[in-house]
């Protein structure tokens, strides 16, 4: 108040207003500016390289890799550990490489580039065998492998779309734990010829009357078709004349999945055969599938996955099979080929509608079934009705805790458990190995080439029946 009744005194004109000012001072940090050099000891489960400050506090330092040395900064200071990133690199590892695609270090994706491709798997199946091990359960041998292409392999991605406060239409991936997203002009994991659409639908993003209505882009490639999915928020009637003239031009099947709440799925145009081919005993299985459906993205791994859980499983002629989480029939169609009896159930109406077409279309008899498999008792009354002699399993990340513990109540001679989290996999396998059941064969299937994630089969059998040892 001492100047109350006061002139203030002049200041000398910078031309900047003290908001404009504020503006370009640095922010302030919320951690500290910490840099050093450290020497990365091995790799995180994530992928990320692992070493420890002077003080002991661990640092997971994104893109190093064992042995190198590094001067890293700390971008996040939490309670029990640090998270960091490269700032020079002192000395590179033997296995450290020129990643492929131009947006390393900005995508969210492919975080792995930097390490040569054996070197992924290698890590993918320590990883394996070290939750594994945390939860007791030493392997008989060691992790089998299951790999494709290393890049173009992807034949299902979603794309999103964002328009700017100045009116740009942005289309791409998401930045690694953030929600912007990062333009790009083309991905080499994606298959070419959804690849090749990258730069046409970047186009027609900014020729739309409305492109704020775009939520994203969902793009799949079958055996006989292209498919791009609009998440249209707002029908628009001269936007959708677009999308119709675009799938003319560029021989893609426009589908458009329009509202916000509820939205339903329009095509626009003629609705296409979308599917599939998997081996079979005589010609090839022709599996039918929808926008929105689960399937397995890599098509060359999944391959190798459909042949080794039935090459595991040999034989099945006459034998009773129970297909968990069954999709589209993935697995438990195959298994109808080579003469198995097959119940399939599966928690999704809309699949199960799905997977009795597929059996339908090949020729098969099988019984497909719409069950909570969350409800233990529901999956023990089953494996009470059938008495399986054995069980594909094949849950989403959350694992199957529910049918494992119903599968140690109702103990079968055979399972199969395909995981896409390694960790859920370790729990459940402890439950079941503590339940009587015994791994016998452990695979990891390279499902994502150049990310952390992870696909891994186990074979196993209980120690209170007698299945035959073939196909082990």
């Amino acid at each position: 108040m001492a100047m109350l009744g006061k002139r203030r005194p002049t200041r000398q004109r910078t031309g900047v207003s003290g908001l404009q000012r504020r503006a370009h001072e640095a922010p302030a940090a919320t951690t500290p500016a910490v840099e050093t050099s450290v020497v990365i000891e091995r790799l995180a489960h994530d992928g990320r390289g692992v070493a420890h400050a002077a003080s002991g506090k661990t640092l997971f330092v994104e893109g190093a890799l064992p042995g190198e040395r590094v001067d890293m900064a700390v971008h996040r200071t939490r309670k029990r550990y640090d998270e960091a990133h490269v700032r020079e690199l002192f000395e590179p590892a033997a296995e450290r490489t020129v990643p492929p695609c131009v947006y390393y270090g900005q995508c969210g994706g492919c975080d792995l580039q930097h390490l040569v491709v054996e070197a992924q798997r290698e890590h993918k199946r320590a990883v394996l065998v070290e939750l594994l091990r945390r939860e007791g359960i030493e392997l008989p041998e060691p992790p089998g492998l299951l790999a494709g292409a290393p890049l173009g392999y992807r034949r299902r991605a979603r794309l999103g779309v964002k328009v700017d406060a100045e009116g740009n239409v942005h289309l791409g991936f998401r930045a690694r734990h953030t929600s912007r997203l990062v333009d790009i002009q083309g991905c080499e994991v994606l298959v070419p010829e959804l690849a090749a659409l990258i730069g046409p639908l970047r186009k027609l993003l900014t020729e739309l009357e409305v492109p704020r209505l775009v939520g994203h882009l969902e793009l799949i490639t079958a055996d006989s078709a292209r498919v791009v999915v609009v998440r249209q928020l707002r029908d628009n009637g001269a936007d959708l004349q677009r999308w119709r003239a675009f799938g003319e031009e560029h021989g893609v099947a426009l589908a458009c999945l329009l509202g916000r709440e509820e939205p339903s799925l329009e095509w626009l145009g003629k609705t296409p055969a979308l599917g599939y081919r998997l081996p079979g005993s005589e010609g090839e299985l022709e599996l039918g599938f929808a926008p929105g459906d689960f399937v397995q993205v890599n098509e060359q791994v999944n391959r190798e996955l459909v042949a080794t859980v039935r090459h595991w499983l040999a034989p099945v002629a006459g034998r009773r099979v129970l297909d968990l989480f069954a999709g589209i029939g993935n697995f438990g169609l195959p298994l109808a080929v080579d003469g198995a009896t097959v119940t399939a159930a599966e928690g999704s109406p809309a699949m199960v509608a799905r997977l009795q077409h597929n059996a339908g279309r090949n020729g098969l008899d099988i019984e497909a079934l719409q069950l909570d498999l969350n409800d233990q008792a529901a999956v023990a009354a089953l494996l009470a009705r059938l008495s399986p002699e054995a069980v594909v399993l094949d849950p989403p990340r959350d694992g199957a805790d529910a049918v494992c513990r119903a599968l140690i109540e109702r103990p079968v001679p055979r399972l199969v458990y395909i995981a896409c989290d390694p960790a859920t996999l370790a729990r459940d396998a402890a439950r079941l190995v503590h339940g009587g059941y015994r791994i016998l064969r452990v695979t990891v299937a390279d499902m994502f080439v150049h990310t952390s994630h992870l696909e891994s089969l186990l074979l196993l059998e209980h120690d209170a029946t007698q299945p035959s040892s073939q196909g082990a």
